[in-house]
Parts: structure tokens; C-alpha cells; sequence
């Protein structure tokens, strides 16, 4: 990685947030709407017990791995998208403080 001046902007060892793939970002904010729909709170994810988002990653990870293109029968969106979904919420419930 380049050094930069960091006298201009002290910003060394802060998270490059561009580094991310802009995909996933896309797939998940379409889940989060379809529960938005579903659910009406956007904040009610954070309710659910951990062990239920390990088992829904879990399924979509086995429907993804028996067709990359398929997608959810009630959703219609790609398992992969709802995949990625729940990892996010398992990764801020669970992730390092």
C-alpha cells in the first residue's frame, strides 16, 4: 500500500470502505427492503436469536450450492443475496466490538 501524507488527512490504518465489492451492498439493501415489506420495522432483524440466522445462511448456502441461479420461492430474490444478507446480520451480532 502507497504511504500517503498524513499530515494532510490522518487516516492511516482506517478501513478503505472502497475496497468492498458495490455488489453486495446492492443485494443486501434488496433483501433488507423485501423484510422491510415482510417484517414493517427495519430494526426488528436485531430481535431474532443468533442461531436462527446461522440456520437461514445456512439453507440459502445449501439452495446456492444446488443451483447458483436459483432464488427463493418467496422472496424471488437469489439465495446468494439472502446469503449475504444474513452473514451481515451475523457479523454485527456477533462481530468484534
Amino acid at each position: 500500500m502507497a504511504e500517503f501524507n498524513q499530515e494532510a488527512k490522518a487516516d492511516a490504518g482506517k478501513p478503505q470502505l472502497t475496497l468492498v465489492p458495490r455488489r453486495i451492498i446492492w443485494d443486501i439493501a434488496a433483501i433488507r427492503m423485501y423484510g422491510n415489506i415482510k417484517y414493517g420495522d427495519p430494526e426488528n432483524w436485531r430481535t431474532v436469536e443468533v442461531s436462527r440466522y446461522r440456520d437461514a445462511a445456512f439453507r440459502h448456502f445449501l439452495a446456492y450450492l444446488d443451483d447458483p441461479a436459483a432464488v427463493d420461492e418467496e422472496s424471488g430474490l437469489p439465495h446468494l443475496w439472502h446469503l449475504a444478507c444474513n452473514i451481515s446480520f451475523l457479523c454485527e451480532m456477533e462481530g468484534r466490538k
